[in-house]
């Protein structure tokens, strides 16, 4: 896919990216996330207290693939590294906007408001590598 395609699939509808981490032994960890694309980065947020939000503390390699489960089937690989913030407002704002991706421009406020509190991390992951593929099974 070209660069504007591949940004284009990622941020069409609904579709969660499958996150994967580090552990502290050195295993993956891969959970879903509701995320959006601002620019060069991929932006979602995680308790702090997750296996997901311990594991990006502690060591911010992350790899995201999003795919496309309908023939012909279609995926994008994102790598990149993870910076956390606690920021209230941007917390917030970004969790807002997450929700109204996936739950609707009426509901959006409510996301953020339970998603934008103390306990909340932001991520941001700069993507640094791009694996893409369309028409697998063409």
């Amino acid at each position: 896919m070209t660069d504007e395609e591949w940004r284009e699939f990622v941020s069409r509808g609904t579709r969660t990216a499958k996150l994967c981490t580090v552990r502290v032994d050195g295993s993956p960890h891969v959970a879903p996330v509701w995320f959006l694309l601002d620019g060069d980065e991929v932006v979602f947020n995680t308790g702090e207290r997750t296996v997901k939000g311990r594991n990006l503390a502690r060591d911010g390699r992350v790899a995201l693939c999003v795919d496309d489960d309908r023939p012909p089937f279609a995926y994008v690989m994102l790598h990149g590294r993870a910076r956390l913030s606690q920021d209230p407002g941007e917390l917030r704002h970004w969790a807002a906007r997450i929700g109204a991706r996936y739950m609707g421009e009426d509901r959006a406020e409510e996301f953020g408001a339970r998603n934008g509190v103390p306990g909340e991390l932001l991520v941001r992951v700069t993507v640094e590598k791009v694996l893409s593929e369309k028409g697998v099974a063409d």
